[in-house]
């Protein structure tokens, strides 16, 4: 009997030491097959979370952000205890002390998913599993996946240290409203700092992981109070706070910048812009984007907020005036539904969903607004943050859309969402609610330091929320006559001299789509004139005649040189500006000018810093060659040694700015820039005034604008300039920029002297003589200018064409040239431009 007992007992024992054998070879074979392909943990050691990537001002203020998930790394030693001790509570309280799986957790699930027929099925998993789970597996209910999870989770263990993979957890955790990780959640739900959070708080954080779709703080507000108070009791259960610290918390209300109890963080930030959206486009090119939205660079923008501000207010300045010059009202194009007109509550959540711009700040802030009636008198309106009982009301009176065309109950109808601003009396005080639209007509506008390339301010259209194409630096326009100081500096570079003759009488070039007949903006041809008159006046038969002395190839080596195109065609037309290109490229261009002739890179970005603090780019190369010494002087500054290269002749440099300077004082901009420090420009106004520029510049400060529609078409019926359109634009910012920046005489370079012309004629005059025509030109030392010769470029000037009449006094004035064919012209200043059909830039 004993034996059988014995034998009996040896087979259990048997069965079940193979059975245990079996199982656990089992067991093995599952976690060898399916954690063969699973990362090591090396992989798991080099984690690096994606995170937001932030812009700063040179003043470090911060003034946007880019991420594809709302997260910001904290390292996990900065990351607070009471951080720490709410999630654990919440998570994963035996997180210090298991292999990185709680296998009771873990029974327990699997237990209830059995009982429910897998209807049930709960998490159970560790804060290492959570990390497993997020960082290398998909979200899917499996057991495979589970079996992974518990996989990585213990080898994640036994490569780190736990503190590390809680920080981790807590960097990388979707805790709802689009925010990853207890940085980003705390400034999303509370805007606050984690070091600013109250142990209710943290616990609200603590609570979201469980069902962070499910558990919004306002439509869910029981169910994340309850689940908030759970872990406040855990929280005490386990040490981490005391009773009365848990009484008093669990008592206080749940607040959030959700249910309207904190200001959101984004209302700190200013609306996002052209400058930092250019910003973002050109570091997704260099860097890559998907690097740029989850690399948690920090960027150093060279923006300066201030005439940020200015540029905006001056370019939308003057695309409102134009737009209101036209009397043609276009509203925003956008209506609400008939039914959202019912109630105030209605329209008011159908206004808030409505597209149209909130960034325009132009005469004071422009608030989107619904017609609520349109009535004999007034427009009645709901507007957007104000009440229907606000002391300033919510009308328009009919006197302010009095300079619209069209019938007063024509333009407008109820529903219709339009903009409104505050019109104000003479001493500041509220007037009546004026109406507003974004023009059709657009620009760009961009402002940089001449010598180092640091843009300091960009606006790339009217309202960036209206349209977000840049036209500072997307728009390829033709520059027209904006472009003709890189056929003078050729010339000039090539023994020209601003006084220097070229014939100004009409030309005409055989082309494949016909004779090209280019004319003057005025109509009237003017004979022998110096370069600098042609210049000063945009002559534009002196600038292709140049242009054929000098050859187009020179001239196009120029604009590529100086960065104005990559590949410029060599068409005698495209010295008139013919050809596309951008206002970025012409104003970096111009800074050349500015600077004495050396290479100067546009830059929107002063400095680059990786999530680690590490410097991974920085626009100024230039090396102090004595600033570790420390036995300089106190009185004497380092000495900063430049590298930039030249790409033109500083004499030229000086000559073609004195020249522009010419533009300002008595040229085509004299009537609209003047400022109080030295200033030189170039107007631009293309065929039938498609495209209006003006590039201006004083001795540390470049800024251009550029006006027309989006769809090249005549402005103002072909008679707009750029000095009368984007003069007053340079001349508003300009007079601000001088206020902080100052501005100085251009400094004349060595190696040259100065000789008294007349600039009407280009005779050369005594020392001593004075008065409107004289100016003293800067000629190169070594080189004395041979006057009195005329260069025409080679174009002959037939007697069947009617290239002049007389005008004033008969022919008093005219004079006979021959010109480089050896054929005879009469040509006088005041020669009248007859009945000679033409075309051109000017």
């Amino acid at each position: 009997m004993i034996r059988f007992v014995l034998s009996f007992l040896g087979g259990i024992f048997t069965f079940v030491t193979a059975a245990l054998l079996v199982i656990a070879l089992s067991i093995g074979a599952i976690f060898w097959v399916y954690g063969r392909d699973l990362p090591s943990h090396e992989a798991l050691a080099r984690y690096q979370p994606k995170s937001i990537s932030r812009i700063y001002s040179g003043e470090g203020q911060l003034i946007d952000e880019f991420a594809r998930e709302q997260r910001l790394y904290t390292p996990t030693d900065e990351i607070p205890d009471l951080i720490k001790f709410a999630f654990i509570s919440a998570e994963d309280k035996n997180f210090y002390t298991h292999a990185g799986y709680d296998v009771r957790g873990i029974a327990a699930a699997l237990v209830e998913a059995v009982k429910s027929r897998g209807q049930s099925v709960r998490g159970a998993s560790t804060i290492p599993q959570q990390v497993a789970k997020n960082l290398f597996l998909s979200g899917d209910r499996k057991i495979e996946r589970k079996v992974k999870e518990v996989i990585l989770a213990s080898r994640l263990v036994e490569s780190l240290p736990k503190d590390e993979i809680l920080g981790i957890y807590l960097n990388e955790i979707f805790l709802g409203q689009n925010s990853y990780g207890v940085t980003a959640a705390a400034r999303v739900y509370f805007n606050k700092t984690l070091t600013e959070l109250a142990p209710h708080e943290a616990a609200m954080l603590a609570a979201m992981p469980q069902a962070p779709g499910r558990y919004h703080p306002v439509r869910a507000k029981e169910r994340v109070t309850q689940r908030r108070n759970y872990v406040l009791r855990e929280m005490m259960e386990n040490g981490y706070i005391d009773e009365a610290t848990y009484e008093a918390e669990v008592k206080l209300p749940l607040r959030s910048v959700q249910a309207g109890d904190f200001e959101p963080y984004r209302d700190n930030l200013p609306p996002r812009d052209y400058f930092t959206d250019e910003i973002r486009r050109q570091l997704s090119s260099d860097f890559g984007e998907e690097e740029f939205f989850s690399g948690g660079f920090t960027v150093r923008a060279t923006v300066d907020p201030g005439m940020q501000k200015v540029a905006a207010r001056a370019l939308r300045h003057k695309l409102e005036e134009f737009d209101r010059s036209l009397k043609v009202w276009r509203g925003t194009g956008k209506e609400l539904p008939a039914a959202a007109l019912d109630s105030e509550q209605a329209w008011r959540e159908a206004l808030a969903s409505a597209e149209v711009p909130r960034d325009i700040d132009l005469g004071g802030e422009w608030l989107p607004a619904v017609v609520l009636g349109v009535e004999a008198q007034q427009l009645r309106l709901g507007i957007e943050g104000v009440a229907l009982d606000d002391p300033r009301g919510s009308v328009v009176p009919r006197s302010d859309i009095g300079w619209m065309k069209g019938d007063f109950f024509e333009n407008f109808s109820e529903g219709d969402v339009v903009l409104v601003r505050e019109a104000l009396t003479a001493d500041g005080g509220f007037d009546h609610w004026s109406l507003r639209q974004v023009p059709e007509v657009q620009g760009g506008f961009m402002a940089m330091d001449v010598n180092n390339g640091r843009v300091i301010a960009m606006q790339g259209g009217f309202s960036y929320q209206d349209s977000v194409f840049n036209r500072a630096t997307q728009a390829r326009r033709q520059p027209g006559s904006s472009f003709k100081p890189f056929v003078y500096a050729s010339a000039l570079d090539s023994g020209y001299t601003p006084a220097t003759i070229v014939i100004d009488a009409p030309i005409e070039i055989e082309t494949a789509e016909g004779v090209w007949r280019p004319k003057n903006s005025s109509n009237k041809f003017y004979g022998p004139t110096p370069l600098r008159t042609g210049i000063e006046q945009s002559r534009n038969l002196m600038t292709i005649r140049l242009a054929r002395e000098v050859s187009m190839d020179v001239v196009a080596a120029y604009a590529e040189r100086f960065g104005v195109y990559e590949d410029m065609s060599p068409y005698l037309a495209n010295s008139l500006g013919a050809e596309e290109t951008t206002l970025y490229r012409m104003v970096a261009a111009y800074a050349m000018f500015a600077n004495g002739g050396e290479r100067v890179e546009p830059t929107l970005v002063d400095r680059v810093q990786d999530r680690y603090g590490k410097t991974i780019y920085r626009h100024d190369q230039r090396v102090c060659v004595d600033c570790a010494d420390l036995s300089l002087p106190p009185a004497r500054s380092p000495v900063i040694r430049s590298n930039r290269q030249r790409v033109m002749n500083a004499i030229t440099a000086y000559q073609l700015t004195s020249m522009m300077q010419g533009v300002v004082q008595r040229g085509t901009a004299a009537s609209v820039v003047k400022l109080p420090v030295p200033t030189a420009g170039k107007t631009g106004t293309t065929n039938e005034a498609r495209d209006a520029w003006f590039i201006g510049f004083t001795s540390n400060i470049v800024a251009g604008c550029y006006i027309g529609y989006d769809t090249p078409r005549p402005m103002l019926g072909g008679r707009g300039y750029g000095g009368t359109l984007c003069g007053p634009v340079f001349q508003e910012f300009m007079t601000e920029a001088v206020q902080k920046f100052g501005g100085g005489p251009f400094e004349v370079p060595e190696g040259g002297h100065f000789i008294k012309i007349d600039r009407y004629t280009g005779a050369r005059l005594g020392p001593e003589a004075s008065g409107a025509n004289v100016v003293a030109e800067y000629f190169r030392d070594g080189e004395e200018p041979i006057f009195g010769i005329f260069y025409d470029g080679g174009f002959a000037m037939g007697s069947d064409l009617p290239l002049f009449e007389e005008v004033g006094q008969g022919a008093q004035g005219q004079q006979q040239v021959i010109t480089s064919t050896g054929e005879k012209a009469t040509i006088g200043p005041k020669a009248g431009f007859g009945a000679l059909s033409s075309g051109g830039l000017y």
